[in-house]
């Protein structure tokens, strides 16, 4: 018996064509979900979608979608519900690394601009596929999964990134709100606070932080990107049912450290 079989059910992955969303849709294929991935990138989109139907029996469509702008996320719910009729799980995972400045030098364009994706992107994602889950209860189908890529830096202090680390602990109130407020039709919500893992963005990153964080986390070691694929699986599927409203750290020991 497969415990963690997720045939027949959908989920979306926002930013899910690299990265952390994409290490998750390979979980999620894999255990036999159709994914619909959301992401800007129509190449990587293209290339993601190719290689995800390689790993698995799941069904993968991707829409062009940048979460800044309400209009895209609206046509992108339509379409995954055209094509697959139905939403079970959506990981808002697109985001961006934030304007990379000092207190003294905060700007607020680039504290909005911060904002706009990585808080209020989720927030309108969910939105949208909720007022599709509601439906869906309201007519004797309960349930539902809302699962945000946050930060370990939403509960710790790193320099130059104070725009980022209020933009994360947002959505950790914005995950407590939901869950609460959701819990009636059998929709849960949760927050992956992910420590350092090895991805475009850190790419980018002077290679003195990525020396400086692995000698902090405990296991001293990144993430491994194979794990993210038991993790979203896990949340997506019916064992996690009773977990909701809670900010788990995926980072090594990092915040203890």
């Amino acid at each position: 018996m497969n415990l963690f079989d997720l045939s027949g059910r959908v989920a979306i992955i926002t930013g899910g064509n690299g990265g952390l969303g994409l290490g998750m849709a390979r979980g999620l294929v894999k255990a036999g979900a159709n994914v619909a991935i959301w992401a800007r990138n129509p190449d990587k989109n293209d290339a993601a979608a190719q290689e995800l139907e390689s790993l698995g029996d799941g069904k993968v469509i991707t829409a062009l979608c940048d979460v800044s702008d309400e209009l895209d996320i609206e046509a992108a719910m339509a379409g995954t519900l055209d094509h697959f009729g139905r939403v079970d799980a959506v990981f808002a995972n697109a985001g961006i690394s934030g304007a990379g400045t000092r207190i003294p030098d905060i700007t607020a364009e680039g504290w909005d601009a911060t904002f706009t994706v990585n808080t209020r992107g989720p927030a309108l994602v969910y939105k949208h596929v909720t007022h599709h889950m509601i439906d869906r209860a309201e007519n004797g189908d309960p349930g539902g999964k809302l699962i945000v890529t946050s930060s370990g830096q939403s509960i710790m202090g790193v320099n130059k990134s104070s725009d980022y680390a209020a933009s994360k602990a947002a959505v950790n109130g914005l995950t407590r709100g939901a869950a609460f407020e959701l819990a009636r039709y059998d929709i849960t919500a949760n927050a992956l606070l992910f420590g350092y893992f090895e991805t475009d963005i850190t790419a980018k990153a002077n290679p003195k932080f990525a020396q400086w964080m692995e000698q902090r986390i405990p296991l001293r070691r990144p993430g491994d990107h194979a794990g993210l694929e038991g993790l979203a699986v896990f949340f997506a599927s019916e064992h996690s049912d009773y977990i909701t409203g809670q900010c788990l750290p995926v980072d090594g020991g990092l915040s203890i450290s």
